[in-house]
């Protein structure tokens, strides 16, 4: 995996721009956001766009699991997103990747 670029989605991205700004001082928001299109520029992060097709088969995804209301729509989008890429592995705390039964693997 040495080499490969680190992949997330505009939705993901577009929820941790939200989070810095709304709790840390304005520059160091500003910073970090920074950094991250810095790593984009570099080839070192990919920002997946959630296209009009993603967005249906995330739309899809969230009747299916009626049962868990809990889930978020971005993360729907990711499962999407990870399942077209082949990707299986994930970076987050988040336990709903491993309830959905779709091979995710949570990489603490």
């Amino acid at each position: 995996m040495a080499g490969l670029p680190w992949i997330t989605t505009d939705y993901v991205l577009d929820e941790v721009v939200t989070r810095l700004f709304s709790k840390f001082p304005f520059e160091q928001a500003k910073n970090f956001c920074d950094g991250i299109f810095d790593s984009r520029n570099a080839g070192a992060l990919q920002i997946i766009e959630i296209t009009p097709e993603r967005f249906q088969a995330a739309w899809q995804l969230r009747l299916r699991f009626r049962d868990k209301p809990r889930i978020s729509f971005t993360d729907f989008t990711s499962f999407v997103t990870m399942q077209e890429l082949g990707l299986k592995r994930v970076l987050t705390a988040d336990a709903h990747f491993s309830q959905v039964g779709m091979g995710f693997e949570r990489v603490p």
